[in-house]
């Protein structure tokens, strides 16, 4: 993990001094287990639970000596009890290990990313709610198109970061299992019943069937989702990098008293946050990939994604929490312009209201082609000359003949493009029913 993009909850799930004790409580599980069938006696596995310890430094010593960082891990548990750690390991091999407690260090950490992500739900619902009927012009392809609300806007992202919290959960139960099925998965050194008992010690469920390892597509699954979410970030971090542009700026993310936007032009207020988050979102969509190629491994077993494993879990799980606390940190800072948003609306010349004068026509009685023709006529001369649409279609004898000036006022009303906005509120739960 990069020291710049990590966090000090998500550092401790992923420490080597975290993982080995992980690695701890899968082998005490074990034992109690192994104990719990009468196997072992039950005063040698409540001597380890008690007792059984690891001294990193002489882990890191015997890896030096052994190339082997499960079995140098095994002799610091030994060199921490007496003659009952020959029931430490019993039967297992070293993936029965690694693979449950990578599972239970994965589970700890989508924990810590749900909790941010019903954070940031709570921080855009009340930006939402604020903003419910402050009117903005809406753009597609980056062109003016109808007016909406920037509260409509931010409903959408709570109604989507709902949706990954659902997916993160989902990924969560997917990882939440172990293995204890001894070499090649055949349970010929590990009955089923002593991984079962095991497992209920660790609160996670069994693989119904494995080979030496836990099959990688949990993995995949679960390094995707988190990539879907960096997605999301990034969605949102890209529209308020759109929207802080000096030619628009109708919101930007927070500017603290001493920050410096650029060290050559002191006047440079930029989106830097929201910049990192679209880069830190990219970098997670490559972890999705390596872990997506992971998922096919040779016969029952090789190490090929181990390697790939020490870095991308770590470091995805790490820069998701920290992109959540940094975006969270900008939505809840948000500083939003609405007189802005006002005046961009109105650089149009009333062309958001378009077709609301072509419904107009049309409900007047005109065929949907002739009211077309009307609208975009005047439209593209409103476009081309800066002149306002309405002085242009009050001139217009075949508005005129159909539309009076109350007709055209109604047209012309931001307010209409409000009526619905409680509805989306409420279908997502932000206003009640």
């Amino acid at each position: 993990m990069i020291p710049r993009y990590s966090r000090p909850e998500m550092e401790t799930i992923w420490a080597d001094d975290s993982k080995f004790g992980w690695w701890l409580q899968v082998e005490i599980a074990v034992v109690q287990a192994w104990a719990d069938a009468g196997q072992i006696p039950r005063a040698d596995a409540d001597l380890i639970a008690k007792n059984a310890r690891v001294n990193i430094a002489d882990i890191n010593r015997y890896i030096a000596e052994t190339h082997h960082d499960v079995t140098a891990f095994m002799r610091s548990v030994a060199d921490s009890l007496g003659p009952e750690s020959r029931w430490v390991h019993l039967g297992l091999t070293s993936s029965d290990v690694w693979d449950t407690a990578t599972s239970l260090q994965m589970m700890a950490a989508a924990d810590v990313l749900l909790g941010q992500l019903a954070t940031l739900r709570e921080v855009v619902c009340r930006q939402a709610l604020r903003h419910k009927d402050t009117i903005c012009v809406g753009r597609t392809h980056g062109v003016h198109a109808e007016p909406t609300t920037f509260g409509l806007k931010l409903a959408v992202w709570v109604d989507e970061i709902t949706r990954q919290e659902e997916r993160l959960r989902q990924a969560r139960e997917t990882i939440a299992v172990g293995q204890m099925s001894g070499p090649v998965g055949t349970h010929a050194t590990v009955p089923p019943s002593v991984e079962e008992d095991a497992c209920r010690h660790l609160g996670v469920r069994v693989a119904p069937v494995t080979t030496q390892i836990l099959q990688r597509d949990r993995h995949a699954h679960y390094v995707s989702v988190l990539a879907g979410v960096g997605a999301s970030l990034e969605k949102f971090a890209l529209e308020i990098r759109g929207l802080q542009r000096t030619e628009i700026l109708e919101a930007e993310e927070p500017f603290a008293a001493g920050q410096t936007g650029s060290s050559s032009m002191p006047h440079k207020r930029n989106p830097e946050l929201c910049e990192r988050v679209c880069g830190l979102a990219r970098t997670l969509r490559g972890y999705a990939t390596a872990g997506l190629e992971d998922v096919a491994l040779w016969h029952e077993r090789d190490i090929s994604h181990s390697s790939t494993e020490r870095i991308i879990l770590p470091d995805a799980t790490g820069l998701l929490n920290y992109a959540l606390h940094i975006f969270t940190g900008v939505m809840d800072g948000l500083v939003v312009y609405p007189q802005r948003m006002q005046q961009n609306l109105e650089r149009t010349q009333g062309l958001v209201f378009s077709q609301k004068v072509l419904l107009a026509l049309i409900e007047s009685g005109l065929s949907r082609e002739a009211a077309y023709e009307i609208v975009q006529r005047n439209s593209m001369t409103a476009w081309d000359k800066q002149t306002p649409l309405r002085g242009l279609l009050e001139a217009d004898p075949e508005v005129t003949a159909r539309l009076d000036a109350a007709a055209l006022d109604a047209v012309f009303d931001y307010r209409a493009y409000l009526v619905h906005v409680d509805e989306s509120f409420r279908r997502i739960g932000l206003l009640p029913r």
